[in-house]
């Protein structure tokens, strides 16, 4: 097994977490991320309606962004989830215009790629920038793999499964154990889900609403019960990623934004301890 490289530093102790590679596939997938983001809520727009089967039910829709108004004249926005509805007025449904005015439209122009209403711009950007997330997240893959970063750093062992509970007290206390070098638990599970269950679910299933790929490969969108299932699907696992996201940078505020985010820049992560911590001891990971 490769050792961490670690280094002494007039503030204390550093790991080099974070290869090149690494750092790269991060921003790269950051930036496609946020592009995919809005262009797709753009794309959503055009119809802000989601079904289950192969056909689109639009008498019975699974969830749907609506605008309504109501007995006074009034614009409401509303998201309605079966027979839930939820009034989202202002962002959702109806949210207002340059000049202060509500006007009917599924998500706000201050969220959309581009901000006036035009799909087949945001259709093209949504297009582009989802090649950009296979690409670094191919990247990440095969460094992940070929350097048994995926094994040794992302891979949690029984022992960290067993204090899976107590990790999560830990965090919901704000209590971040910085003298480790590698990542917790709770890192570990989430980085797998987000790189190998929801970013891969993501793009099969924007190619199982491909007309053209329906057509060469029926079997993709016959996977999850048909095209409109695809598409909502398509839909909650990106609504996954964007909590995921928030989360993260949540998590990066309380643990220490600067020591964060200059080891995404750097590679070089400072190491600190917790003041009921145990001294740490090198972990194995990827040479850079």
């Amino acid at each position: 097994m490769a050792i961490l490289d670690q280094r002494d530093k007039a503030g204390g102790r550093e790991v080099y977490r974070h290869p090149v590679a690494v750092r790269a596939a991060h921003w790269a997938s950051v930036l496609a991320m946020a592009v995919l983001l809005f262009s797709g809520l753009q794309i959503l727009n055009a119809h802000p309606a989601f079904y289950w089967g192969e056909v689109s039910r639009f008498a019975s829709p699974v969830m749907e962004i609506a605008s309504v108004t109501t007995p006074e004249g009034e614009l409401r926005g509303e998201v309605r989830i079966g027979k839930l509805a939820f009034d989202t007025t202002g962002v959702f449904g109806a949210s207002p215009t340059a000049d202060g005015q509500l006007a009917a439209r599924a998500a706000p122009s201050w969220l959309t790629l581009p901000g006036y209403l035009d799909l087949g711009a945001g259709r093209r950007w949504h297009f582009a920038f989802a090649w950009v997330l296979v690409i670094s997240g191919a990247v990440y893959a095969v460094h992940a793999i070929a350097t048994r970063r995926f094994k040794v750093l992302l891979l949690p062992t029984r022992d960290e499964l067993k204090g899976l509970g107590q990790s999560l007290f830990d965090h919901l206390r704000l209590r971040f154990d910085h003298g480790r070098p590698g990542y917790n638990v709770l890192q570990k599970l989430a980085y797998l889900a987000v790189l190998w269950v929801l970013i891969p679910t993501m793009l099969l299933t924007g190619l199982a609403m491909s007309p053209a790929m329906h057509a060469r490969l029926p079997l993709l969108g016959d996977l999850f019960g048909g095209r409109q299932s695809a598409r909502t699907f398509h839909f909650l696992v990106a609504s996954g990623l964007v909590t995921f996201v928030a989360v993260h940078l949540a998590m990066v505020i309380a643990a220490g934004p600067w020591r964060e985010l200059r080891s995404m820049l750097t590679g070089w992560y400072a190491l600190g301890h917790r003041p009921d911590a145990k001294t740490p001891t090198p972990e194995t990971g990827d040479a850079p």
